[in-house]
């Protein structure tokens, strides 16, 4: 891995902070809570039958989505699915994305490889609500085979609904990004 020089460092930093602390542009209101929202959706084989549920849902409220697949309940390998969402959250395509596998937990983790994701598995209102308020997350995922439909769609109109709460937490998530830029792998 080589060396990054300070002043890229500070360049990236900064970059990362100004996008995690979601600045609107001049003119734009800085609450996202009643506006529509570009969202990548995706999903595992596992996880098909409440993706489509869930896309329904979003387009039914007027949000934009983008469905990143699976199209079918043919087996598939959820790290594929997870780069597809995270990849259009980094790429700034769309302003957040949600993931659905068996628990979630496998495609939290890929989405949180990929730089400016901030991807946080919600099982319950309050870990939807904390994930947004106080990590300012931008990937949501959901584990089909541990919750219920009701509750997906529950903790997705919660997390969606939650602003990120800045103040104290906006020094913690701007330590995250610095984390994150000190492991960036330069090829």
């Amino acid at each position: 891995m080589s060396q990054i020089s300070d002043s890229e460092l500070q360049a990236i930093v900064k970059n990362v902070v100004s996008r995690t602390m979601g600045a609107p542009e001049p003119g734009k209101p800085q609450s996202t809570t009643s506006l529509v929202k570009s969202i990548a959706i995706g999903s595992d084989h596992g996880g098909f039958d409440m993706k489509e549920i869930l896309k329904n849902d979003l387009v039914s409220a007027g949000h934009e989505v983008i469905d990143c697949g699976t199209y079918s309940k043919e087996a598939c390998d959820y790290p594929d699915i997870a780069l597809a969402v995270a990849q259009k959250v980094s790429d700034g395509s769309v302003c957040c994305g949600i993931v659905i596998d068996g628990a979630g937990i496998g495609s939290c983790m890929v989405a949180n490889k990929v730089f400016g994701v901030r991807a946080a598995l919600c099982y319950d209102y309050a870990t939807a609500v904390n994930s947004r308020e106080h990590n300012n997350a931008n990937v949501l995922t959901l584990g089909a085979g541990l919750i219920g439909i009701n509750l997906a769609k529950q903790i997705v109109q919660t997390w969606l609904a939650t602003d990120f709460a800045g103040g104290r937490h906006a020094k913690r998530v701007e330590k995250i990004s610095l984390v994150e830029s000190q492991y960036l792998i330069r090829r």
